[in-house]
């Protein structure tokens, strides 16, 4: 699809909203895999001046309902078989009003006030122009994967996403010449970026709905990719790969998100792409994209989060407000441009993260009256004395055993310079004396097998006493993802929990037990 027709089908799409009634700022839900109908429908419903809602369809139906109700949408975008799956839980969707087929009428439920109509019949209106906004006004609401309950709607602005596509592209060095490998979920804000920084320069964008990460290279090679942006799970999974020599030649940078990056993965696909840029990137759905660590840093400082990306400020702060010195761990807050809206109808949460900046702080001079709201991350970092960040690990996820609090990507971090390994999270477990115990899930890589004994006397090696996993389990297979393609550590850790209840349940009491 040419720009052309694609800035074609986003106005047909758009002018279909206005036609069917759809006022400013309704949400429309996406429900598609990635293909270009998903990609109008997220632009036409912002040139429509209402609000797209990108899901991921790896959801089932009851999570896809939860998060239609939550923000009331009003039109939904799917396929007849996704629709067909729906079914059973569309009539809970109480504001829901329309459903748009991209193959194709489906029929309505029954007993419903929906009402159905085929892609093609939407895109025949014409001459009806989008709602007034400006660029403060809502574009998108992104759910999160909900790892500590249930999803929440990232609400995003305009200005959010268009300030992100400039600063990504800037500092990617993005251009009309690039191909860019969209391969994560459009519904995760880095998915989605792939879109934005694109077309901010014109690039071109190769849609990717892969089932194994062999399809990945297979893509990277046939499409001449020389932009790749993914998370740490695919790229351990990519590194213990024959990559084709032709990806070396043409992929000019590969991008990590989500997570830290193994060093000994980091070290792999280096060896496999020495003419390939590696940009280590952080990033959180709140603020959208928040630093990144240049190449020519990286030999240097491969543990580094980087610096503040273009048109952002990051802070460390203490609890109290005050900015931490140099090596202190203290809480990232992200101000500027790329802070979003808040969580969408939770005043609870949005108070939690979104905060006013203390007076003082980042140029806040005491004459400026009206305060500034920043994201807390609540992600715990360091700075050091040259300004670079450095991940120490989540508050909601910091173990704390024998009187430490040890970061679990730390763990795993060590795990995985072992070799040992091809997947692992690290977690605590409540323990009567040590407060929490380390436990570690592992799983092979392909084709290998995991000597538990070996695994933790490396551990002990490289580990100091209080950082040792008490317990190693053995899965087989990749371990679970989150919808966005993280590794799932809080279910993990909550299935642990559960199996060591019931293992404990099950087991006989001695005899005369008074227990």
């Amino acid at each position: 699809m040419s720009y052309a027709e694609l800035q074609s089908a986003v106005a047909g799409f758009a002018s279909g909203l206005i036609e069917l009634g759809l006022r400013r700022g309704e949400r429309v839900a996406i429900y598609l895999e990635k293909r270009l109908e998903t990609v109008v429908a997220s632009f036409g419903t912002a040139a429509a001046g209402c609000v797209f809602v990108p899901l991921n369809p790896l959801l089932k139906a009851e999570q896809v309902a939860y998060i239609m109700r939550d923000c009331n949408v009003r039109a939904l975008v799917s396929s007849g078989e996704r629709l067909g799956l729906l079914a059973p839980v569309l009539p809970s969707c109480h504001d829901l009003r329309h459903l748009i087929t991209v193959n194709g009428r489906a029929p309505a439920p029954p007993e419903t006030p929906l009402v159905s109509l085929g892609w093609d019949e939407l895109l025949r209106a014409t001459g009806h122009a989008g709602h007034r906004v400006i660029d403060t006004d809502m574009a998108a609401i992104l759910y999160t994967s909900g790892s500590t309950g249930k999803p929440k709607g990232v609400v995003l602005s305009h200005r959010n996403m268009v300030a992100g596509a400039v600063s990504v592209a800037g500092y990617l060095e993005n251009s009309a010449d690039d191909t860019l490998l969209a391969a994560l979920p459009l519904s995760f804000d880095a998915g989605f970026s792939q879109l934005t920084t694109a077309f901010h320069v014109g690039a071109r964008v190769v849609l990717l709905n892969y089932l194994l990460p062999q399809d990945v290279l297979k893509t990277l090679a046939r499409e001449q990719v020389s932009g790749l942006t993914a998370v740490p799970p695919l790229y351990i999974q990519l590194s213990q790969l024959e990559w084709p020599p032709i990806i070396s030649q043409q992929l000019r940078y590969f991008a990590n998100t989500g997570g830290r990056m193994p060093r000994d993965t980091l070290a792999a696909l280096r060896a496999r792409l020495p003419n390939s840029k590696p940009y280590l990137m952080y990033g959180l759905t709140e603020a959208f994209r928040s630093t990144f660590l240049p190449p020519d840093e990286v030999d240097r400082r491969p543990d580094s989060i980087g610096k503040a990306i273009p048109n952002a400020e990051i802070l460390v702060l203490r609890e109290d407000g005050s900015p931490c010195v140099a090596n202190e761990p203290g809480e990232l807050v992200h101000r500027g441009a790329l802070v979003g809206l808040g969580y969408w109808n939770d005043r609870e949460k949005t108070a939690e993260r979104y905060k006013p900046l203390p007076a003082g702080i980042a140029g806040r001079d005491a004459g400026l009256v009206l305060p500034e709201i920043a994201v807390f991350s609540g992600d715990t970092v360091r700075m050091d004395e040259h300004g670079f960040l450095y991940f120490v690990g989540r508050r909601d996820e910091m173990i704390k055993t024998s009187g430490y609090r040890v970061s679990p990507t730390e763990v795993e971090e060590i795990v995985y310079a072992t070799r040992l390994v091809g997947e692992c999270v690290a977690f605590g477990v409540d323990h009567p004396t040590l407060g929490q115990a380390i436990q570690l899930i592992a799983s092979a890589a392909e084709g290998e097998s995991i000597d538990c004994d070996r695994l933790l006397a490396e551990c002990r090696q490289r580990m100091p006493a209080y950082m040792v996993p008490a317990g190693i389990s053995l899965r087989h297979g990749p371990l679970p993802r989150n919808p966005n393609g993280k590794l799932d550590r809080k279910t993990l850790a909550t299935e642990f929990v559960a199996a060591a209840q019931g293992d404990a349940a099950a087991t006989p009491l001695p005899s005369g037990s008074d227990d």
